[in-house]
């Protein structure tokens, strides 16, 4: 028997076989099209997983799971996706649709970063712990929480939005309403605001070389590239940015005290030359920081398949 997992995202959906081990063993993607209709969409979804099993010379009856990661509010009791923030689905029963369409008799829901802590829980960093938390440093930021080897969802199926923490008490304004949201000042979007502000003001600054001169070019690794090569400006900007990252951090721990926090998203690329000071300020602030046990902050290591294989152990748990 064969579990699948299907990353429903708003640029591509994604969906594989996972063996008991979270390897991924074959996957099949498409575009997502997300201005499309919801049942257009949903229509893809089946046909996507209809075109893998046939790949893969598989029936629904080999299938002992499928599991549909989606962002927004995924309610796994109902099968039902509430809202998706950047897809058209609101109150659709997607656990039915795809039971229908698929054949396939046992499908459950959950949010994509959710199912990417999930993931990074079954073979990434988190692999052997039964509490983690994983966050993504992306557009905004995400998060997903896991307790006792299971994701933890909250009364309404949208715990884990760590990104809407206040760090900064009428601070920016944030996309959910907020002002001061960690989400403003951690996301690349934020790292690429800060970086803007400080190419103005320093009009010398290796920044501008490395954008061509066009500050519209800029992205998450400019602050970083300049500032490695000794750049004063940028290292301002990536020095600020750290603390801001490490004070979210230091909230997260202080709340969960998991055994592993792991950090995805494009601005995770910067390896060690990120963890290296973020260590360095979450170790001196928590408030276990003399404790002989503490929290391990890490890289994630699940990488883009994090979502399909934690969806294909919604089921289960780690």
């Amino acid at each position: 028997m064969k579990r699948l997992g299907f990353d429903l995202g708003g640029t591509n959906m994604v969906v594989g076989i996972v063996d008991e081990e979270g390897r991924v063993i074959s996957k099949l993607s498409c575009p997502t099209r997300a201005r499309r209709s919801q049942d257009a969409i949903a229509a893809d979804m089946a046909n996507l997983v209809h075109e893998l099993l046939v790949k893969n010379e598989l029936t629904p009856a080999d299938v002992s799971f499928l599991g549909v990661a989606s962002p927004g509010i995924a309610n796994s009791d109902t099968g039902v996706i509430e809202y998706a923030n950047n897809l058209p689905f609101e109150n659709f029963a997607v656990a039915d649709y795809m039971r229908e369409k698929t054949g396939i008799a046992n499908v459950s829901i959950g949010n994509d970063a959710n199912a990417a802590a999930l993931g990074e829980a079954v073979c990434g960093q988190a692999k052997g712990t039964k509490n983690s938390v994983m966050i993504t440093l992306g557009t905004g930021v995400g998060g997903g929480i896991i307790l006792n080897g299971k994701i933890h969802t909250g009364i309404n199926h949208s715990a884990g939005e760590l990104g809407h923490i206040v760090i900064h008490h009428g601070g920016r304004k944030c996309t959910c309403g907020r002002r001061g949201c960690w989400e403003t000042y951690s996301s690349a979007v934020g790292l690429i605001e800060m970086t803007r502000e400080k190419m103005r003001e320093r009009t010398d600054s290796a920044m501008w070389r490395l954008c061509d001169g066009d500050s519209k070019r800029l992205s998450g690794k400019t602050a970083f590239a300049a500032s490695r090569l000794g750049d004063e400006a940028a290292c301002e900007v990536v020095g600020t940015y750290v603390e801001y990252l490490a004070c979210g951090l230091t909230n997260i721990i202080n709340i969960f005290q998991p055994e592993v926090l792991s950090i995805g998203g494009g601005i995770s690329g910067e390896g060690e030359y990120l963890l290296e000071p973020l260590r360095r300020i979450v170790d001196f602030e928590q408030y276990s920081s003399s404790c002989p046990v503490k929290t391990r902050l890490c890289i994630a290591t699940a990488g883009n398949d994090a979502g399909i294989i934690g969806a294909a152990f919604f089921q289960t748990g780690v």
